[in-house]
């Protein structure tokens, strides 16, 4: 079941490829995490090819911890062509790829801006306000009118709000309907069900997020969830309200399906990975879906960016296909691959 208009874009071999974006002149960069075979955090793709991004010292497969990556979660582009990395390695078991060998107590976690005009990091923000030994922050989305990060946080079942100003953060809406799994669903791939070693289902709680370019609405969801939820940002940013009253503003946008990554169009539809039919599908602003693409390669389709050239672009990460979810084994099939269908 191979769809025509599929473009390989990229093909990585053994390393796994998550974060994906791409800039306003469609310069396509691609995240790893660090894990074996570890090249680079952060890519830019040149001719096929990956290329150490913002250079060879910041991907140091020895990090210190201060001027390099340790474990690039996401990559996004905000309106101004700002690339922020966030840079997580949560804390033990608190991943949602599963607990690791090595892994310590408390996370570490950065978020980094790098000005795509110089090839130069700008600023840096760790987080200081977290709580690093429950959080797992996964993805990020950039507000600049209010000056604001949004990012959403599946260990601590919340949104977190990071101030680009003072560099404060708080967590909300933690723990509520919108951002909670719901535990009757567990995922099954190829006729299994998704556990580990231990019998324990595969759940994420808020994990994909969308931010619309006019900054004006933020959606979000849990992996084990079907529906969609989204806030105005205007209520998100205001630290003056409290979770209930913030609660009261979310709207519930309706029934779509299984899914890792979002991402809003300029027209405002949010593109949504869904890995249980391979396929990536669109949700319009009155509530319709429709399938993109659906192909047999699309194997837990995970991260997305849309280029002013009309294309779609999105990793594979295979998650379910992991040793952690096969009794040790690993079903990957190589290459790991990113890839792109026109969409606009």
């Amino acid at each position: 079941m191979h769809d025509k208009r599929l473009e390989v874009v990229a093909s990585f071999g053994s390393s796994q490829p998550i974060g994906v974006s791409v800039s306003s002149d469609n310069r396509v960069f691609v995240s790893f995490p660090n894990r074996e075979p570890y090249l680079f955090g952060l890519t830019e793709i040149v001719n096929g090819q990956r290329m150490a991004y913002p250079d060879q010292a910041w991907n140091d497969k020895q990090p210190d911890g201060h001027n390099n990556f340790v474990n690039v979660q996401d990559i996004y582009f905000d309106v101004d062509d700002q690339l922020w990395v966030l840079d997580s390695k949560p804390g033990a078991g608190n991943s949602v790829f599963g607990k690791g060998t090595g892994d310590v107590a408390e996370g570490r976690f950065n978020l980094v801006q790098i000005d795509l005009k110089t090839n130069k990091v700008v600023k840096q923000y760790h987080f200081e306000d977290l709580n690093k030994g429950a959080s797992g922050l996964n993805d990020v989305r950039v507000d600049t009118d209010k000056k604001m990060a949004y990012l959403s946080d599946p260990g601590q079942a919340g949104i977190v709000v990071l101030d680009l100003r003072t560099g404060k953060s708080r967590l909300v809406l933690a723990h509520s309907k919108s951002t909670t799994a719901d535990t009757a669903i567990v995922l099954q791939y190829e006729g299994k069900d998704m556990r580990d070693k231990d019998n324990n289902p595969f759940r994420s709680n808020v994990n994909g997020i969308a931010l619309t370019k006019d900054n004006r609405y933020f959606y979000y969801k849990p992996i084990n969830t079907l529906h969609l939820y989204r806030i105005p940002t205007e209520f998100l940013a205001d630290a003056n309200l409290t979770d209930a009253e913030l609660e009261k503003k979310v709207e519930d946008m309706g029934e779509t399906t299984i899914t890792h990554g979002l991402v809003a169009d300029k027209n405002g539809a949010i593109y949504l990975t869904s890995s249980l039919d391979y396929s990536i599908k669109r949700w319009t602003a009155d509530g319709k879906i429709e399938t993109i693409v659906q192909d047999s390669r699309l194997i837990w389709p995970d991260s997305l960016g849309i280029g002013s050239d009309g294309y779609l672009y999105f990793s594979c990460a295979q998650v379910n296909r992991l040793p952690n979810w096969n009794n040790g084994h690993d079903k990957t099939h190589f290459p790991y691959e990113v890839y792109r269908v026109k969409v606009l």
